[in-house]
């Protein structure tokens, strides 16, 4: 197939470049507009209890958990008339504007000690917005403006959800644009000195500008029927650029591996579609299988990334396969005008990767274990991983959302923002006196700072006021719902044990819990239920697609466990990084908050598992093609990793520059995914496929290609072979007529 395809790509390159300009057009012109219906939420599974529950607070009651707040300062104190009246009449409007459902403040709810600092020169405005994620940001930015900075001679900051996201999706667009600004000229650097010449390195670029813009596009359609996070973007930009490096790497070293054996143009390119062309269209399907895992999860936020990197890996094949060979075609020998560096002549045989792999093999049970050790040290530290949603933490120390939370949490007695709201279904009168013992036990929680419902408030086991003119509101034709307070921040493990006794207390009627704590609660429930799923996906699809390449049963689970050992050491790293704050400072600052958000994991396993697999193929393929020649095991597999290993790495390093990127920006976990997705890469290019590979695969020998024989018979029929037809002479006569005859 590939054969015939570079023969089409022969006969009309120039027309496929002129086509593949036009599509870069259109698609430039589609994504461009992808940004503004791209969503800043997909954090919750909306099939939950504390799904369920927030939908009735809001269809049956009219009251939501507020995501608006408003911090107000004055040196005066928030108790002077002067700013008691401004802060009301602030409320006041705020109560009034569209698709505000609620509003209240410390100035309008009796001044309750709750909603005042601990110094009294500070007081909270909490408001609800209705709608989606999207309605809630479109809200922002049309009144946003008009509730911070001075205001009505307040000093008042935003916080909350509905900024945070706001604010996240600013940032997420700045930190895209700088990543790629220092990306790119790093990368063309590198690209100068890995080709020795501009030419050769710009194309590499050249395909990945491709990539991104078809990317974007897709991304744009996807939009028009699902929503998409925001930072699905940042996938697109780092998977699709530094792919599209690694794939054209790949072809045009094949390409001028082929020349330097004496082929003519026509036939090097021939030949590098036959080997490195399918090896980079079988890679590229094995990425995509790798991401479908995160198809299973019930987060938007987690599936974002699988519609963008499903396309991107796809994209870049097609681009790497069409686009690069026609480039080729037309610049001919041109591939190596402006030189900058003298080139060096590869020394496959003799060179440093073919030393090492001969070294390693002597020594096959050291090496191994001391590079196993070494993996597994980098992973202890995964053993304490803990998970949470994402908060304004996340954010730079100057946004506003974060300035906010954190007020509230050191200047604050009680998380009135962050309430959970017990929904308790009673169709007829509700028995008070039930009711009440039912809020008296759950004030007398150790983690709650008071209830409050239709029957008054609570805190500590027994009730501190009687109903008042709001209490009302706690009550419909549904039934009751109970506003529980925590001491301390619910996005945390101390708020999921919390709702983890609210849910265990003996309720008088059935009772269904939401907010900050029942939401992460149920999440890690919800994520836990679809990983054996993900799992399944990614590591059958490993088994299956790389038994068809190699014939072997043993290397596939052999590429598991290494991958697998692999991945934990930079989970390890990253826990002692980030959860345990050990790199604030180091790569930029943030904040630690002793766990780790939750989708970075998933997301790590997934990208990270497929680049892993990414190189597995290109070094299995071309120890393959030499053990198909010699049947030597270790002559093989020194000779592949030889003619390889400068090429894995090299392919490592750029796509590590690629995500090194995210590092600068200014949102913690995406600190987390840039470093972690180097450093799996970087380790895997190295340790991995420089050490343990040749390690295993010498202590393994002849095994490394058995199977059984109704397998083996099944691979002869419908396996995938780099080189589908018979290799070209490699005799220098022979390949010289080859070429004069192309």
């Amino acid at each position: 197939m590939f054969h015939r395809l570079a023969q089409a790509l022969l006969r009309r390159p120039k027309r496929l470049l002129y086509a593949s300009l036009m599509l870069f057009v259109v698609a430039a012109a589609v994504g461009a507009t992808v940004l503004p219906k791209l969503s800043a939420g997909g954090y919750t599974d909306t099939g939950t209890e504390s799904a369920r529950a927030a939908e009735v607070l809001e269809e049956r009651f009219g009251v939501g958990q507020p995501n608006l707040v408003l911090l107000v300062e004055d040196r005066r104190g928030v108790d002077d008339a002067a700013v008691s009246a401004a802060a009301a009449r602030v409320t006041s409007r705020l109560a009034k504007e569209p698709s505000v459902a609620e509003a209240y403040s410390y100035w309008t709810t009796g001044r309750p000690a709750a909603l005042k600092s601990d110094d009294s020169r500070s007081a909270l405005i909490m408001a609800w917005i209705k709608g989606d994620e999207d309605d809630v940001q479109a809200w922002m930015t049309d009144h946003g403006a008009d509730y911070q900075g001075r205001v009505q001679g307040l000093e008042i900051k935003q916080g909350g959800t509905a900024k945070a996201n706001e604010e996240l999706t600013s940032q997420t667009a700045k930190d895209l644009f700088k990543a790629e600004a220092i990306a790119m000229p790093i990368l063309l650097v590198v690209l100068i000195f890995v080709f020795r010449g501009i030419v050769a390195a710009a194309m590499p670029l050249l395909l990945g500008t491709l990539t991104m813009a078809g990317a974007f596009c897709v991304l744009r359609i996807i939009s028009l029927f699902t929503d998409v996070s925001v930072f699905a973007m940042n996938i697109t930009s780092g998977l699709g650029l530094g792919l599209a490096v690694d794939y054209s790497l790949f072809i045009i070293s094949r390409y001028r591996e082929e020349l330097r054996r004496g082929a003519g143009t026509d036939q090097a390119l021939l030949t590098s579609m036959r080997t490195a062309g399918r090896t980079v269209a079988f890679s590229a399907v094995t990425v995509a299988l790798a991401l479908s895992g995160l198809l299973v999860f019930p987060f938007y936020f987690l599936r974002s990334f699988a519609y963008a990197g499903i396309p991107v890996s796809l994209l870049a094949a097609v681009a790497s396969v069409t686009v690069l060979p026609a480039l080729l075609k037309v610049l001919g020998p041109r591939i190596d005008s402006l030189p900058v560096l003298r080139r060096r002549k590869p020394q496959t045989d003799t060179g440093f990767w073919y030393r090492t792999a001969k070294k390693v093999m002597r020594f096959p049970v050291s090496v191994g274990t001391v590079g196993v050790i070494i993996l597994l040290a980098l992973g202890a530290p995964f053993l304490d991983l803990k998970m949470t949603l994402a908060d304004e933490r996340v954010l730079p120390s100057s946004a506003s959302s974060y300035q906010v939370g954190q007020a509230m949490r050191e200047r604050f007695d009680s998380q009135q923002s962050q309430a959970e709201m017990v929904v308790m279904r009673k169709s007829g009168p509700t028995e008070t006196d039930r009711l009440s013992d039912y809020a008296e036990r759950l004030s007398r929680l150790k983690g709650v700072a008071s209830v409050e419902t239709v029957t008054g408030s609570y805190a500590g086991g027994s009730q501190v006021a009687r109903p008042g003119p709001a209490s009302s509101s706690f009550a419909s034709d549904y039934g009751v719902y109970l506003k529980v307070v925590p001491k301390e921040p619910e996005v945390s493990e101390k708020g999921r044990q919390l709702v983890r006794e609210i849910r265990a207390e003996r309720a008088p009627y059935p009772v269904e819990v939401t907010g900050p704590g029942a939401t992460l609660e149920d999440s890690m429930n919800s994520l836990n239920s679809k990983l054996p799923w993900a799992l399944g996906i990614v590591g059958g699809s490993t088994l299956i697609l790389l038994f068809l390449l190699t014939g072997s049963v043993l290397l596939p689970f052999k590429a598991l466990v290494l991958n697998t050992l692999s991945l934990s050491a930079t989970f390890g790293v990253l826990v002692w990084g980030f959860q345990d704050g050990h790199l604030d400072g180091v790569i930029g600052d943030f904040t630690p908050t002793g766990a780790i958000t939750w989708s970075v994991p998933m997301l790590l396993f997934c990208v990270a598992f497929g680049l892993s697999m990414d190189y597995e193929v290109f070094l299995l393929s071309r120890i393959k093609e030499e053990y198909e020649q010699t049947h030597d095991n270790v002559s093989s597999v020194s000779r592949g990793l030889g003619r390889t290993g400068s090429l894995v790495s090299a392919a490592a390093v750029l796509i590590a520059i690629v995500f090194a990127g995210f590092m600068t920006s200014s949102i913690t976990y995406l600190k987390a995914i840039g470093l972690g997705l180097a450093l799996a890469v970087i380790v895997d290019a190295t340790l991995v496929r420089g050490a343990l590979v040749p390690a295993f695969m010498r202590l393994a020998g002849s095994a490394n290609w058995w199977a059984p024989g109704p397998l083996r018979r099944f691979h002869q029929r419908v396996g995938l072979r780099e080189s589908g037809e018979p290799l070209p002479p490699r005799d220098g006569a022979e390949a010289a007529m080859a070429g004069d005859r192309s």
